[in-house]
């Protein structure tokens, strides 16, 4: 079964009417798996017996005439970052790999499996989530189903490549600097990173991410990402930082008056460049809005100087205080490189560099919010090149690696905006292009409306040639 055929809504319904169960779907997505993930590489850890467990208990709810929940008998993968009952959380590290099972859901993954969800295994990522492109030790590298020898991006690419490949309907990801639009972009579908808070955190621990993490669902469509949201989302007690319910439902806002009435289109955001084939479909695609009616303002000074310095400083001090007890112990050569170069940088930082990065986080969103100039949304290329083949340095930026092809994304997460990101186009090669949409702060609803006004636009595609392939039942 090919879930990019059907959107979740769909296959809900067939679960609800009988003529799916939640079995049927647990299997077909542990078929999937068997099938795709050894080109792939999507999933690291699969549990068929008790995932098909879980689906049965399900379905005896249903039976028993338990409505479930909105998202009933959808298999989900979980990013393994986070907590999943029964699971070993290995952070995409060689050094977890012995870890106790969690005992435990992580609130997001809580809140998925009450809505009806499946768990059925977790999804690859680079070690502690800590780059944009998905490989680790343990696991090795996730390919892009669009092109296999190239990267599914990072870190969410393992859930990623899951859904543009048609394994399962629905995924978590997280992104504390673009780590869920950034593979979203890359594999061709609609990703989109909420407000911080808006999908709680919560736990016994601290988020690794601190004021950067935003967790959430992945699906390919926004309508979806809409329906997941409306499961999830609401206060906890245990997080700090969590928004309040809004009051009203996501998914119903999106069938009506979706098409924004003015935007702003920065193709530097004032700091960054994007590859020639990048912009030239992201232009085109504002072109087209223009031509529909849209009022389009270009700008290229929304950023008055280059996010992305601070944010590393935030970055590298977050995960050198995660792993700095591994310095000098015989486990610090067992760690990935550019992650040990990460922590090494963070160990650098001083608190008064520290306290600025934090307070240039204020400054940024002061000059975002005067960059909207009476638009609801600032639109930016995803990411500034194309996704790195294995063992490239960085994504082509006009034809030369660069560090620098996910310039576009980080400076949100200082900000705490919501943002997503929508398939446009592809290069000449066949990769995809993501457009990115910035909303003004915690208009959630906002952007994903625009989202959806743009999928439904585009026409968005959901064929990568790695996928699964299959036909609908209907």
């Amino acid at each position: 079964m090919d879930f990019r055929q059907y959107t979740i809504e769909e296959l809900v319904a067939q679960v609800r009417s009988g003529r799916q169960s939640a079995r049927s779907l647990t299997a077909a997505a542990l078929s999937n798996i068997e099938r795709a993930n050894p080109l792939l590489n999507a999933f690291c850890s699969v549990d068929a017996t008790a995932a098909l467990a879980d689906a049965e208990q399900v379905d005896a709810r249903l039976a028993a005439g338990d409505p479930v929940g909105p998202l009933v008998g959808m298999p989900l993968g979980v990013k393994d970052l986070e907590d999943a009952r029964g699971y070993v959380t290995t952070y995409g590290s060689a050094l977890a790999l012995d870890a106790a099972p969690a005992t435990e859901d992580s609130a997001l993954v809580a809140r998925l499996r009450a809505a009806g969800c499946v768990v059925v295994g977790k999804t690859n990522t680079p070690e502690y989530g800590h780059k944009g492109v998905t490989d680790n030790v343990p696991f090795g590298f996730t390919r892009n189903p669009w092109q296999t020898d190239h990267s599914a991006g990072g870190s969410s690419g393992g859930s990623a490549a899951a859904l543009a490949a048609g394994m399962v309907p629905i995924a978590t990801g997280s992104d504390g600097g673009g780590s869920i639009r950034i593979p979203a972009s890359v594999c061709g579908f609609t990703g989109f990173k909420a407000s911080q808070g808006r999908v709680p955190l919560g736990g016994a621990s601290a988020p690794g991410a601190n004021v950067l993490a935003v967790r959430g669902p992945m699906t390919l469509r926004a309508r979806d990402l809409a329906l997941a949201l409306d499961a999830i989302v609401g206060d906890e007690m245990t997080d700090i930082y969590a928004l309040p319910h809004p009051g009203y439902a996501y998914r119903p806002s999106l069938d009506y008056d979706n098409r924004p009435p003015a935007v702003v289109w920065s193709a530097t955001l004032g700091y960054a460049s994007a590859d020639a084939e990048v912009l030239a479909a992201c232009e085109a695609f504002v072109a087209r809005l223009e031509a529909l009616g849209v009022a389009v303002t270009r700008s290229e000074s929304v950023f008055p100087a280059d996010p992305n310095p601070p944010w590393w400083t935030l970055w590298s001090t977050l995960r050198a205080r995660a792993q700095e007890h591994l310095k000098g112990t015989p486990d610090w050569d067992r760690v990935d490189g550019t992650l040990r170069a990460t922590i090494e940088h963070g160990l650098r930082v001083r608190g008064t560099d520290y306290a600025r990065a934090m307070d240039a986080c204020h400054y940024h969103n002061l000059a975002l919010e005067s960059a909207f100039a009476g638009a609801s949304f600032i639109l930016s290329p995803t990411c500034a090149g194309h996704a790195p083949a294995q063992g490239a340095v960085g994504g082509l930026v006009n034809g030369k690696p660069s560090p620098a092809w996910i310039a576009y994304t980080a400076a949100i997460n200082m900000t705490r905006n919501p943002a997503g990101t929508v398939c446009v186009g592809y290069t000449r090669s066949g990769l995809p292009i993501g457009l990115q949409v910035i909303g003004r702060q915690r208009d959630d609803r906002g952007v994903l409306k625009t989202l959806c006004y743009f999928e439904d636009l585009v026409g968005a595609r959901h064929n990568a040639p790695a996928g699964i392939v299959g036909t609908r039942g209907d």
